[in-house]
């Protein structure tokens, strides 16, 4: 009987005083109450002390090896059985199964030993005598370790939990904590709460108290308004509006107050019960109050299990499962469990930490082969890259002005181009070629004329560029002095000799009809017609064409500016390289980058990177993504080397071919001793052991 249910028993005793109950039952009554009390709060207080001398805990436990009185025993050792023979035939017996497959008789028969006689079990065995036998109870063997599977990058961790019946009150509720230490991270789990049925009543009772309190607040603002009397009032005095009794006419506040000297809000508030009213608000008010006056614990969300324990007859047990998502450098994963016992809303008793289980997790990641892989590159002696800049010019001219429009950050750009490549330290720049190209406006010789006058512009504009960025170098790095007293340049310094070349692609038609295509404000039938116009041979007659569009503002004003490019080439050479091409192997980057994230637990990445290869690595990253028929084609064709043998173990071990897995696991034993400890710690492989 829980304390507050006896203080509940008090109260409706007491009011039994006053229905003709004599005094002295009722002190009769109370003192009785009163050593309930105190027997029950010694019961509880002795109980947690004897946990706390025994420093009673719960424990966790491999799945399939903690014993489950249901019929699913662990694994155990199995039990000893002493037999002696003696010649009592004819013993009288009682029929019964001896749990060994075979009906026998079991009995009980006396032994004679040294220090006398001994009364043990006894069955009738196959020649029909009496045997003794002393079944000892069995040792339970529980592992505080395992290797579990990582695949497709998930880990699964599943672990019973066990409560001894002595920790366990209806009064109570046990909070669980498991952890989880991976690598230098700790893991906090869902918890686990096992609730007594007393402690479960005390809470629902609580929130039955709160909802009675939800309850007795009025909602309806209108409940507080006394409709008799403001209808009896209107009646006597405002006949007219109690004409509105029974008319379903809208009437506004306004039209109300204009008719009767008063608004409907007035008349309302007047007959309103302002203290019953006042009383509600405060009720209101205190909701928050009152939820943690009535409900002391709430039931709370975001546990694994809160289970209520009705009947306490055995011990407690919770399989828990989780997937942990794995880490580069994960190779074991420790799980504890603590927890507390609370009566209502107070700790009683802190549950010591268990013993930790350990699983170490089997990755096929170990399986990858390391080795560098190269591939053959051939260096070419001269490279070049280009780049284009955009830079305005003046209507008709061709000189070069930062000031105009974005040509400071576009000529600033190739500067910064020129600079990288003058002072790269594999690199020498033999020739740049300017090319400036313009839009259709106005005569193919014109434009022909304008565009070279700019390219060469652009080109000498770039060579005084290149001429003072060598002097600002050379100043800045300082000059040597020989023996003879002559200065001399710093070793590295580039020299002269770089050739601007200056072209021009008077009206760029082809970058035009990209531009026409890619546009989204020209109309299907404005570009119909652009492709007409391209027909003609004729670049002036074309262009004419154009200038009669529709479309030809649009032309002439956003896209042709875009046609006003200045194109860079740059030439350049290998320094101290005398051949046109080198052939070399370097090491295959793309490759090696697969091979880590398979290290690295990310599978999907090798996957992307791997597949192109369809080799051994990529065989594994499949594999570890349990894609496993792409595994089975690549396996199949590599040689049956010890790691390939295993691979496949594992591979057709999944696909349910065993037969096939066992002979690859042997062979693969066979080629290296080593996989025979590997396959124990591989569940994968371990479970093949019964068909060998």
């Amino acid at each position: 009987m829980s304390n507050k249910g006896l203080h509940k028993d008090i109260e409706n005793w007491a009011v039994l005083l006053g229905g003709g109950m004599s005094l002295l039952v009722i002190c009769n009554i109370v003192l009785l109450v009163v050593v309930c009390l105190l027997i029950s709060g010694c019961g509880t207080s002795r109980k947690v002390e004897r946990m706390q001398e025994r420093q009673m805990r719960a424990e966790i436990g491999m799945v399939e090896e903690m014993p489950d009185r249901a019929g699913n025993d662990g694994e155990k050792i199995s039990p000893r059985t002493s037999f002696g023979r003696n010649d009592n035939k004819g013993m009288p017996g009682q029929a019964g199964h001896d749990g060994r497959g075979d009906n026998a008789v079991r009995d009980t028969t006396l032994v004679t030993s040294d220090e006398g006689p001994i009364i043990m079990n006894a069955v009738r065995d196959e020649d029909g005598n009496m045997v003794a036998t002393d079944v000892l109870e069995a040792a339970s063997v529980t592992a505080r370790f395992r290797n579990v599977a990582e695949r497709g990058g998930k880990v699964n961790i599943e672990f019973a939990v066990t409560v001894p019946q002595d920790m366990m009150d209806p009064q109570w509720q046990l909070r669980f904590y498991p952890r989880m230490y991976v690598l230098e991270d700790t893991l906090g789990l869902d918890p686990v709460l096992i609730t007594g049925q007393e402690y479960r009543n005390e809470q629902m009772r609580g929130y039955r108290r709160y909802e009675k309190f939800l309850r007795s607040i009025v909602t309806d603002s209108m409940e507080f308004v006394n409709m008799r009397l403001l209808e009896i009032f209107i009646e006597r005095n405002i006949p007219a509006l109690y004409a509105f009794r029974t008319d379903s006419t809208f009437v506004s506040d306004a039209e109300f107050a204009s008719a009767f000297g008063v608004t409907e809000q007035q008349a309302i508030e007047h007959y309103t019960n302002r203290l019953a009213k006042s009383a509600n608000e405060r009720r209101k008010a205190r909701k928050e109050e009152r939820f943690r006056q009535y409900v002391k614990v709430p039931i709370e969300q975001g546990f694994r299990l809160d289970t209520v324990m009705r009947e306490i007859n055995g011990d407690f047990r919770y399989v828990y499962s989780h997937t942990l998502a794995s880490r580069p450098r994960l190779r074991k994963v420790d799980v504890v469990l603590s927890g507390e016992i609370y009566q209502e809303d107070v700790k009683i008793y802190d549950i010591p930490e268990c013993e930790p289980l350990t699983y170490y997790i089997s990755s096929l990641s170990a399986f990858v082969d390391g080795t560098e892989r190269y591939m053959t590159k051939v260096i070419e002696r001269k490279v070049s890259a280009n780049t284009a800049c955009y830079v305005e010019f003046e209507h008709d001219r061709y000189e070069v002005d930062e000031s105009l429009g974005y040509n400071r950050d576009e000529i600033g750009r190739i500067k910064d181009n020129l600079a990288a490549l003058i002072d790269h330290d594999e690199f020498e720049m033999d020739s740049i070629v300017v090319t400036a190209s313009s839009s259709p406006e106005g005569t193919v010789a014109y434009n022909t004329r304008l565009t070279q006058r700019r390219s060469e512009a652009v080109a000498e504009y770039f060579r005084r560029f290149i001429d003072e960025y060598r002097d600002s170098v050379k100043a800045d790095e300082g000059f040597a002095v020989d023996m003879t007293g002559d200065p001399r340049s710093e070793p590295g310094m580039t020299g002269e000799g770089i050739r601007f070349i200056a072209r021009n692609d008077a009206e760029n038609w082809r970058m035009l009809d990209v531009l026409v295509a890619e546009d989204t404000v020209m109309s299907y039938e404005d570009k119909i017609a652009y492709i007409n116009a391209c027909e003609l041979d004729d670049l002036d007659e074309r262009e004419e064409v154009l200038q009669n569009l529709g479309c030809y503002r649009h032309l002439r004003e956003k896209v042709y500016p875009r046609l006003r490019t200045v194109k860079f080439d740059f030439y350049l050479h290998r320094k101290d390289m005398q051949k046109d091409t080198v052939h070399t192997t370097v090491i295959d980057s793309t490759y090696m980058a697969g091979v880590q994230a398979i290290r690295d637990r990310d599978y999907e990445t090798a996957v992307t990177l791997l597949r192109p290869y369809q080799d051994y690595n990529a065989a594994v990253a499949f594999c570890a993504l349990d894609y496993n028929a792409s595994a089975l084609a690549i396996l199949e064709r590599l040689h049956r080397t010890d790691q390939v043998n295993y691979m496949l173990a594992i591979v057709y071990s999944r696909l349910g071919e065993i037969e096939k897995a066992v002979r690859c696991y042997e062979e693969a034993c066979r080629q290296n001793p080593g996989f025979v400890h590997r396959g124990n710690l591989d569940p994968e492989i371990s479970r093949l052991s019964v068909f060998r």
